[in-house]
């Protein structure tokens, strides 16, 4: 419907207006005409002059330039034709396909097809035992270096003594050395008694890598403020020291080897203890993947530092069930893969720890069990349900992260009188310190130890260590011993007079009991007379109703 009394919007302007919008559209097209300039790009396309009378030979030029063009059109028409066929081979399939459907024999042998592609055989299982196993002898076979890689909160916990015996028995050519990373989550005067007591038997290298290595093929953002002299980037986590102490040593090595293949190092160690970080702190850049799960990394990877080395990183070793329950908290993949609960881990780990040391470093009031204290970690954090119920799985989790992962400050004392192991003999003493420049390496120590922040050891949370947890080479070689608890072992001498008792009383019953067989049994019930009647109930404190109705 047409508005009465309303007229449409002049278009006329102003002289000066209009006068003004055509300066700016020369002006725009005049820088788009000096860019192009600058480019080398032409607006107008010089016009093709054809061949001059004078040249010679022009028919013939003219003639072949006529058979080129021909020869371009029928090119053209042939690839049309093409086209034309594919689209009515298209339509005639999606024809089929609509038919096909509307038939139900159709939809039977699609669905024979279709399972027979789900009963093909899937690849081998990267999480199996047996598969880590196999990748950590590859990596030992093949290497003429191996670095064991110790966490230096519980190094002693973190060494493997099978791993280490089979690293010996290939042989003088192959050469064991120790690193103890995280030592900036572990007091100096720690560090040093570890460092004292593992150069009796190995070198040992002081280490703390860097947790913010970015990939250089990612591009960094750009930001508005710039660090003068790097002094944002020398932050804890961005720091890293004792690479250029562990780089120099390798590289002297590797030219005393004089061999023209590249010096293989392997890097070995549990889950968690940073192998792969310190693979990415040696070369400068993301080259393997982090993450604070356990078994991050599940094959063999190799990555090459320099051109004389070569580093090989390998999966964490399997522990082995017989080990007590804190070290398969701490090192074992169990709780990763839903074997284990996370609550008996925690209640493993506050078992060895002091109550106190907890409070303050949590900021939570006393608690007498673990379930009470994951109640109060999960409201502390705001971990909660729908209804506000606290979390307490998310909190276990939580706490496990801070034990395994680089956060959490915790120590173990070195013990008074520490013995060599069986297979560490003199000779073998000699012959694993022979080939480095023992000199540099505690000068490398001293600047690294120089460099760190290391935290006071009244911030610090005591830590009972287990001693060496044993770990798996083979899949075959599960000990079938239960694992040992940590509480049998504390309080063996404290409940002696108690387990004389309890054995007479066991000794009483077995001779009444029928010798355990393998085969399942069916629980038979004795039925017993039961006298329901009223006269045998008891009535006193009954409701008698006849009370209220008379």
């Amino acid at each position: 419907m047409k508005r009465p009394k309303l007229r449409k919007a002049s278009k006329r302007l102003s002289c000066a207006k209009r006068y003004k919008i055509q300066k700016k559209v020369r002006e725009h097209n005049k820088k788009l005409r000096k860019d192009a300039k600058k480019k080398g790009l032409k607006k107008h396309v010089k016009k093709d002059l054809g061949v001059p009378n004078s040249a010679p030979f022009k028919e013939e030029v003219l003639r072949e330039a006529e058979q080129r063009r021909l020869q371009i059109e029928e090119e053209k028409e042939r690839k049309r034709q093409a086209k034309k066929e594919e689209r009515a081979q298209k339509r005639k399939k999606k024809t089929e396909a609509a038919v096909k459907e509307t038939d139900p024999s159709a939809k039977k042998a699609r669905k024979d097809t279709t399972a027979n592609k789900s009963e093909k055989p899937s690849g081998p299982n990267k999480s199996s035992k047996q598969h880590l196993c196999n990748e950590l002898n590859k990596v030992i076979d093949a290497s003429d270096v191996v670095i064991e890689v110790l966490d230096a909160r519980d190094p002693l916990g973190c060494r493997c003594p099978q791993l280490e015996e089979a690293v010996l028995l290939k042989g003088s050519n192959k050469k064991l050395l120790l690193v103890l990373t995280k030592i900036d989550l572990v007091p100096k005067e720690n560090v040093e008694k570890w460092i004292k007591c593992f150069q009796r038997e190995f070198p040992v290298m002081a280490f703390k890598g860097s947790t913010q290595i970015r990939d250089k093929t990612v591009k960094a953002k750009r930001r508005r403020v710039v660090a003068s002299n790097e002094v944002l980037d020398k932050s804890k986590g961005a720091a890293c020291f004792g690479n250029d102490c562990l780089a120099e040593l390798l590289t002297v090595y590797a030219a005393k080897t004089q061999s023209e293949a590249a010096l293989k190092v392997g890097i070995v160690g549990f889950p968690n203890v940073g192998k792969s970080t310190l693979i990415n702190s040696l070369k400068g850049m993301m080259a393997c993947h982090v993450g604070i799960t356990k078994g991050t990394t599940k094959t063999m990877q190799e990555v090459h530092m320099s051109k004389t080395v070569k580093l090989m990183d390998s999966p964490g070793v399997v522990a082995s069930p017989s080990n007590s329950a804190t070290s398969m908290a701490l090192r074992s993949l169990q709780v990763e893969e839903g074997q284990e609960s996370v609550m008996d881990a925690v209640n493993t780990l506050l078992k060895q720890c002091d109550k106190s040391q907890i409070m303050l470093q949590y900021n939570i009031p006393d608690f007498k069990n673990s379930l009470e204290f994951l109640t109060l970690f999960a409201k502390k954090r705001g971990y909660l349900q729908k209804g506000g119920a606290p979390n307490t799985e998310q909190a276990a989790n939580t706490f496990l992260t801070d034990w395994t992962g680089a956060k959490l400050s915790y120590h173990c004392k070195v013990p008074g009188s520490y013995s060599l192991p069986s297979y560490m003999t003199d000779a073998v003493v000699t012959e694993m310190q022979n080939g480095w420049d023992l000199d540099k390496v505690k000068e490398g120590n001293k600047e690294t130890l120089k460099g760190v922040k290391f935290p006071n050891l009244s911030s610090s949370i005591s830590f009972v260590s287990r001693g060496p947890t044993a770990g798996l080479l083979t899949a075959s070689a599960t000990p079938d011993e239960p694992p040992s608890t940590d509480r049998e072992e504390q309080h063996s001498d404290e409940h002696d007079e108690p387990e004389q008792t309890e054995s007479h009383e066991t000794e009483e019953l077995e001779e009444h009991q029928e010798p355990v067989t393998d085969k399942p049994r069916q629980v038979q019930f004795q039925s017993a007379p039961v006298d329901i009647s009223l006269s045998t109930v008891y009535t006193d404190n009954a409701y008698d109703f006849n009370t209220d109705f008379k």
